[in-house]
């Protein structure tokens, strides 16, 4: 009998990990959130998109084309993941905002998640002006819809990510103004200079580096270092910014600003797992915030798998080499297995170039830009003074929540979450959810009714 593998996320890890669980002969169900299978990695609209923006579609190609053999619900949110009695997947299929949606559970032998993660922008005072966008934003605007953020673009934050977005911009017709770093250069030659023999087996990424600098220097787009934007200015839309030069903890240096006219910021300062689903299931999470895994992408429950961002922020190759490891591993298939060299060499490689990554980590002086009047939290508008003064007074984190509102808006802390513990100074546990994705009372009691989750139910309430 053929063992069920559900994937959840049909990015390159998703996508890696059905085509591996097909090839031992699995039955494979893929759940993912958008219309179109590809993640953000391959975000695409089939006549708007430039082809010319993405990478390895050939590669793309060819794991969409085995989706053939497999079962794909696309629009499709999981609310609910079980494991304490079998493994089973709660999902709601259809539109966020469809009048009517279709409940959806299914029992799995086996789980990958493959989730992703969330690209992270840290606040500035004046960011919540119309024209600033996440990095990630900016670039999905560009890739799946052909359109410029605006005329004239400032891209802020910190990691090689912010490269491709101001490229694509470029691409579609937007003017970059300046491409803002905020490691220095001596914290990049520290970073990216040491055992550099590792990176010999990552060659592509050079080239990709290539085709970036060249984008740049084609648009004399300046790219500074050690720098970072700190203030956005605008009366009903973004007019310019204020550029500061920050020390390696990346606090600014008093003296240093100056300011850049523009009509739209991107901010990009790294990414966050996606970790909800399997802090849902019971997996172990390491003190960095990632899922814990072993050889072969098992996670600490029986059963569960993750690959890709969700286990360390490693780039594409690494999600598409752990995504086929899980896979083959969630059918039964034995990593030793001579399919399986291939994954797992690059999976070495790409590590040693992720290893890398942590050179743009966010340093903690960041917060010496914020204001009291800078929002934190921007689904409730919620103050840095707000939360600050509430802090003291309310004690527990249930408490900070509730007295200041901070993360109880749409996103559920998961764009602010990571910015409100930084200011303070301890976790609040967002990630921990007992429904993962937005759900009307109504279709939670449909969804409840006769199907064994009344468990979940209590817990929503």
């Amino acid at each position: 009998m053929k063992r069920r593998v559900v994937v959840l996320g049909a990015g390159p890890a998703g996508l890696a990990a059905a085509q591996a669980a097909l090839a031992h002969r699995a039955e494979v169900i893929v759940i993912d959130e958008g219309e179109r299978v590809g993640g953000q990695f391959w975000r695409h609209h089939d006549t708007l998109t430039d082809r010319h923006l993405q990478h390895q579609w050939g590669r793309f190609e060819r794991l969409r084309a085995v989706l053939d053999r497999a079962t794909v619900h696309s629009s499709t949110s999981v609310w609910r993941v079980d494991t304490e009695r079998g493994l089973r997947v709660h999902a709601l299929q259809g539109p966020a905002d469809a009048a009517s949606r279709t409940a959806l559970t299914i029992e799995a032998d086996a789980l990958v998640i493959a989730t992703g993660a969330h690209d992270r922008a840290l606040p500035v005072p004046g960011w919540t002006l119309p024209g600033v966008t996440t990095a990630g934003a900016a670039q999905a605007l560009a890739k799946r819809d052909g359109v410029a953020l605006g005329r004239r673009t400032v891209v802020a934050g910190a990691g090689p990510f912010l490269l491709p977005v101001a490229a694509s911009i470029a691409r579609v017709g937007g003017e970059v103004v300046e491409v803002v770093e905020a490691v220095g250069a001596r914290g990049i030659a520290r970073g990216w200079g040491r055992a550099p023999w590792q990176l010999a087996g990552v060659a592509g990424k050079a080239g990709e580096l290539g085709e970036y600098a060249a984008s740049l220097a084609r648009h004399r787009t300046p790219y500074r270092l050690g720098q970072a934007v700190t203030r956005i200015h605008g009366e009903t839309s973004v007019e310019g910014v204020t550029i500061q030069r920050i020390d390696a903890r990346w606090r600014p240096v008093p003296g240093t600003e100056r300011q850049v006219g523009c009509d739209a910021v991107a901010l990009g300062h790294g990414f966050t797992p996606r970790l909800e689903a399997a802090i849902q299931a019971g997996c172990r999470i390491s003190p960095n915030r990632f899922v814990e895994v072993d050889d072969r992408q098992a996670t600490s429950i029986d059963g569960v798998y993750a690959a890709g961002e969700v286990t360390g922020i490693a780039g594409a190759d690494a999600a598409l080499a752990e995504g086929a490891v899980a896979g083959f591993a969630a059918a039964g298939g034995d990593p030793d297995d001579p399919r399986m060299r291939g994954p797992i060499a690059a999976r070495r490689r790409m590590h040693a170039f992720a290893d890398r990554l942590a050179t743009h980590d966010i340093a903690p002086g960041w917060t010496a830009w914020l204001d009291d009047e800078t929002i934190l939290c921007r689904c409730e508008s919620v103050t840095v003074a707000r939360l600050r003064g509430a802090a003291d007074a309310a004690g527990s984190s249930r408490g900070i929540r509730l007295a200041t509102r901070a993360g109880l808006g749409a996103c559920q802390g998961r764009t602010c979450g990571r910015s409100v513990e930084a200011v303070l100074g301890r976790p609040l546990d967002l990630d921990r959810r007992p429904v993962l994705s937005s759900v009307r009372i109504g279709e939670l009691a449909a969804c409840a009714e006769g199907s064994g989750i009344d468990e979940a139910v209590a817990g929503a309430g």
